[in-house]
């Protein structure tokens, strides 16, 4: 009985990581207001009840896969618990610390910028205002935690909460997608860049 009970709970699993992929798609070709949950259940290859059923409503939807996004996987693991996270603060040398934290910050970026440019682009719309601002929130307190850990190392030229701040900004998505996608900047030439700003601005 438990490894049919497995069996299905992998599937289901399954489902949800295709339904999230053809979503995360979809609403970056087509945005928001005029993907449906037919468009999605289409491109993922399953019904729709089966989307209904698996996440509510489009906007869970959305969600689910901007959290997929962010993550890189659907493991349930805060982004402060990551690797990549934990790797940077423990790294002595401020300047390396900041490499590491643009490293991770550029491959959030990579998968996420655009479903986050697609949810700040509707955040007029009452459902998604509330994801736009957790979103920032959760951006500005995992940039605080790095500031904070990069003045145990080296004298800032700010205080630590205009530290968060600052990264915020220049590791934002929107920064992101000027440079990579507008501008045609390779994502390593960003990533030198950001964490070149990052030093300068911050490090006294």
């Amino acid at each position: 009985m438990t490894g049919r009970t497995d069996g299905r709970a992998e599937r289901a699993r399954a489902t949800r990581a295709r339904i999230t992929a053809a979503a995360t798609a979809t609403f970056t070709t087509s945005g928001y207001a005029t993907t449906s949950i037919n468009a999605i259940a289409a491109a993922a290859g399953v019904s729709e009840q089966t989307v209904y059923y698996s996440f509510g409503t489009k906007r869970a939807v959305l969600v689910a896969a901007l959290d997929r996004a962010i993550a890189g996987d659907d493991e349930p693991i805060p982004t402060l618990d990551r690797p990549w996270v934990h790797a940077a603060l423990a790294e002595p040398d401020p300047h390396r610390q900041i490499e590491l934290q643009v490293e991770g910050v550029g491959e959030v970026l990579r998968r996420a910028a655009r479903l986050l440019d697609i949810i700040r682009n509707a955040a007029t719309d009452p459902e998604l205002a509330e994801v736009c601002a957790t979103s920032i929130n959760h951006h500005r307190e995992v940039q605080r935690t790095f500031a904070a850990s990069l003045a145990g190392k080296t004298p800032l030229r700010t205080e630590v909460e205009a530290a968060a701040d600052t990264a915020v900004a220049l590791l934002s998505p929107e920064t992101y997608l000027l440079l990579v996608d507008h501008l045609g900047w390779p994502h390593e030439r960003w990533r030198t860049w950001a964490a070149d700003c990052l030093a300068r601005t911050l490090i006294a």
